[in-house]
């Protein structure tokens, strides 16, 4: 979760409000106060709440929050006059691009790291690592305007990147810069890199090479007074984090001014930082938080929220239709409406109630199982670990050597980083994860987890329970971990199982891998993990382990 530096004079000065009263109010916001220091604290929101990620948006959301200033923020946006030509050559490479203004701005130490820290989280969260959303800032005073966005095809084409004091070539910066050697998988392809995405101005000067770095020239610093903001990608997100961006700034006393975006299938002038309309019912608002409030109520527990006119358009007693603002990326459904009156209603005005049915508990079947394998492996000297289901791609399939399994693979729609992008189809690789946070450690390790397990099937979501272990010392070989599998199966009811020539790539050929098969079933795989793997999850010894489908849960999802 994002944690944003806040610091005291900063805030009040931009809110007005002490920091004792912030202090006191800001955990109702669904926020969570991490640390607090003599001159700042440190705060964690929500990832789906990048709005929030500087200190200049939080100060206009505790000043509507606290009735300050509550309603939709207007922002006035001018047009600047400045055109950015998108060059066909860069289409099929990193399509979108959206920039803007702001002028007029008075900056100092706070407002620079505030800025460089939005930028970094928006790069992580919403940008996914850069990949969807890169942004660039740039002092404007030592630009020529109009810009143009193109993709070179020359890598000796040179420029002083970012924090660089002389020209380097496109090529050695994906080589030698560390932004280059991090983001340069961006620009890849099955071909490799062949364009290479810039913005230049008129004279020829680079801005941007996106999603790599900015160029040493349009470095920030407290003598700048008007920032051109670019922001390009692959998807519509690039708006959102143009307008977020532009209207924290705009907190700073700056004027916000539009440029024109023009390729040769539109043109069109950004950030539009026009409100969307959605309507919400008032009786679900009451039946999904549980109180009873009407309309007037539901508009100002909105207004509280930053969202409305100052009031929200009241259509009828039971229909409202609210206004949000442009930097909201987190309201997609009239449900996340009613979570923002819930908040502005207040969480320490909501009353616990005792529950009217009274009933005796049990252990559920499933939980009485998994009880008797821990059990089991605990006897073994395992010890027991939980990890997440949520993962990624290049932990389950790349760094385990395995094939993609597309159709069993089940995708998160808008994941919030790109280490958990899909849910977990085997432990193991959650299980190496923990070893080679422990390598340090004393051997030898042997760590297991009895958990879920999700595979997409005929458009169904099936959730299998699998037991999963491994064991990691000098001496680790397959007599070792063959035993432990025996061991297990007739203690946990599996009984007689046959062993089975694999071909798992995460595990090592030559006799030393095998399939567990019962009934001429499928139900695991254990064995000596292959080198390749070990080296892939940083570990240094050999590590043996075998997972097992267990026949607890067979329900589809």
């Amino acid at each position: 979760m994002p944690v944003i530096r806040l610091y005291y004079d900063d805030l009040e000065e931009l809110t007005g409000v002490s920091i004792a009263q912030i202090k006191e109010r800001l955990p109702l916001f669904c926020s969570d106060i991490e640390r607090i220091e003599a001159d700042y604290m440190d705060v964690e929101f929500f990832p789906s709440r990048p709005d929030l990620f500087s200190v200049e948006g939080v100060a206009r959301a505790l000043k509507q929050f606290l009735e300050i200033e509550p309603g939709l923020a207007r922002y006035n946006v001018a047009k600047s006059g400045i055109e950015v030509v998108i060059d066909a050559s860069v289409l099929e490479v990193r399509p979108y691009l959206v920039c803007g203004l702001v002028k007029n701005l008075r900056l100092d130490s706070h407002a620079i790291e505030s800025l460089m820290l939005l930028q970094e989280q928006l790069h992580r969260g919403l940008g996914r690592n850069r990949k969807n959303v890169s942004i660039g800032v740039h002092d404007l005073a030592r630009l020529k305007p109009p810009f143009r966005y193109l993709a070179a095809a020359d890598p000796s084409f040179s420029f002083v990147p970012l924090d660089y004091e002389e020209e380097v070539s496109i090529a050695e910066i994906l080589e030698k810069h560390p932004k280059g050697i991090e983001y340069r998988h961006i620009l890849e392809s099955s071909e490799g890199i062949n364009k290479y995405p810039l913005i230049l101005d008129s004279v020829g000067n680079v801005l941007s090479f996106p999603p790599i770095i900015n160029a040493e020239l349009t470095r920030v610093t407290e003598s700048t007074d008007t920032i051109f903001l670019e922001v390009t990608g692959l998807n519509v997100h690039v708006s959102t984090a143009l307008n977020i961006i532009a209207t924290a700034l705009a907190e700073r006393g700056g004027e916000i001014q539009s440029a024109m975006v023009s390729s040769e299938m539109e043109r069109r002038e950004t950030p539009s930082l026009e409100p969307k309309t959605m309507e919400i019912s008032v009786k679900e608002v009451n039946s999904l938080i549980g109180i009873d409030l009407n309309a007037e109520e539901c508009v100002k527990c909105c207004a509280r929220m930053g969202l409305g006119l100052g009031q929200a358009e009241v259509r009828s007693a039971e229909t409202i239709a609210v206004k949000i603002p442009a930097y909201r990326y987190d309201i997609l459904h009239p449900w996340d409406i009613i979570e923002d009156i819930a908040i502005g209603y207040g969480y320490d005005r909501l009353k616990p109630e005792i529950p009217k049915t009274m009933v005796i508990g049990e252990v559920h079947p499933v939980e009485a199982k998994k009880a008797e394998i821990r059990a089991v492996m605990t006897g073994l000297g395992y010890f027991e670990v939980c990890t997440f289901t949520l993962t990624s791609e290049r932990r389950q399939f790349e760094l385990m050597k395995r094939n993609s399994r597309e159709a069993e693979k089940v995708i998160v729609a808008s994941p919030i980083s790109m280490e958990h992008t899909m849910l977990r189809c085997s432990i193991l690789p959650n299980l190496l994860e923990i070893l080679a946070i422990n390598k340090h450690r004393d051997m030898p390790q042997q760590i297991f987890e009895v958990g879920p397990v999700v595979l997409s099937s005929m458009q169904n979501l099936k959730e299998r329970y699998m037991l999963a272990a491994v064991s990691t010392h000098a001496q680790a070989n397959f007599a070792e971990v063959k035993s432990i599998v025996d061991a297990v199966l007739n203690e946990i009811g599996i009984g007689d199982a046959d062993a089975v020539d694999s071909d798992d790539g995460a595990f090592f050929e030559y006799g030393r891998r095998a399939e567990i098969m019962k009934s001429g079933k499928y139900i695991g795989v254990f064995g000596e993990l292959h080198p390749e793997v070990i080296s892939n999850f940083g570990l240094d010894h050999p590590v043996v382990g075998f997972e097992i489908e267990l026949n607890i849960n067979t329900n589809t999802i």
